[in-house]
């Protein structure tokens, strides 16, 4: 499912049951864009919606979570939704689980249910039900999280609320010196070592891959255009998981010695390359350029 927005503000309204995953939902909303506010009192809605529109474009997709967290400040919510609806675009999905999702979930964690007082935790579960009952039956989209895990859940609202304009997988392909150390974040690392180097050549030495003299020479080099494009063909598929298993960045290194010339080079030509799949949005940094 896509979201156009282009026309008016659209705003998503997150609640339901403790524990049937709201945070989880915050975080992937957070990660296609949406701009995210947790814990938020029903009575802050409309000063958020306000101060989004006057931003104009910079938030077009704002989600706001609220929960019995609230406290008495809840009640309110039913009635400040029907007066939001009249102005914009607005959605309110509701999470819930069985009692025994939650229950486990909650042991899981050691933390009492927020309105479980001195009773049980089974307690807390069925006052907040009873008293979420309204608000689940005026929502406009029911997400029943009893038999999914993080992954799932997160993968589900990438697939109902993702931007048609939002990547899948947002990808940096990083050009690295070996002599300065490995990034330790990087999903993948590629040694591009074995293509001559072009500090040996006096008109290259002090230029780098960014300019067209040294990329050209790279590239030119026996095996060079082969590793690079064979890369990319092997990447593809990997990107295409990251996707549906809801993995939203992704780090590709590529080193040479002192990360001034191949690694340069061919770290803009994978990017070139994998730019080209499905659902990829790629950027390109230098970590160790100019450090020489």
């Amino acid at each position: 499912m896509t979201l156009d927005t282009a026309d008016q503000q659209e705003v998503l309204i997150v609640t339901g049951m403790s524990g049937a995953g709201r945070s989880t939902v915050a975080n992937a909303l957070e990660d296609l864009g949406w701009y995210v506010v947790d814990n938020l009192p029903p009575q802050m809605l409309r000063p958020l919606v306000d101060l989004a529109e006057r931003a104009g474009g910079a938030l077009p997709r704002l989600a706001a979570v609220v929960d019995v967290r609230g406290r008495d400040f809840f009640s309110d919510l039913q009635d400040i939704i029907e007066d939001l609806r009249s102005g914009i675009q607005l959605r309110m999905v509701f999470l819930e689980a069985t009692d025994a999702a939650l229950v486990r979930r909650f042991e899981q964690v050691r933390r009492p249910h927020p309105l479980q007082g001195n009773g049980t935790l089974l307690d807390g579960i069925g006052a907040e039900r009873a008293r979420m009952t309204p608000i689940r039956e005026s929502s406009d989209i029911v997400i029943d999280t009893s038999d999914l895990n993080i992954h799932q859940l997160a993968t589900l609202v990438a697939e109902r609320f993702q931007a048609a304009d939002t990547a899948g997988v947002q990808v940096t392909v990083m050009s690295f010196g070996f002599k300065y150390g490995a990034p330790s974040d990087a999903d993948g690392i590629a040694d591009c070592r074995f293509i001559p180097n072009p500090f040996w050549i006096p008109e290259l030495r002090d230029k780098s891959g960014l300019d067209p003299e040294v990329s050209d020479y790279v590239l030119a080099q026996e095996g060079a255009e082969d590793f690079v494009e064979n890369y990319a063909k092997a990447l593809a598929p990997v990107l295409a998981g990251y996707q549906r298993e809801n993995k939203r960045h992704a780090t590709i290194a590529i080193g040479c010695t002192g990360g001034k010339h191949r690694s340069v080079a061919v770290a803009r030509r994978l990017a070139e390359l994998i730019s080209t799949n499905p659902g990829v949005a790629v950027s390109v940094k230098h970590r160790d350029l100019g450090r020489e």
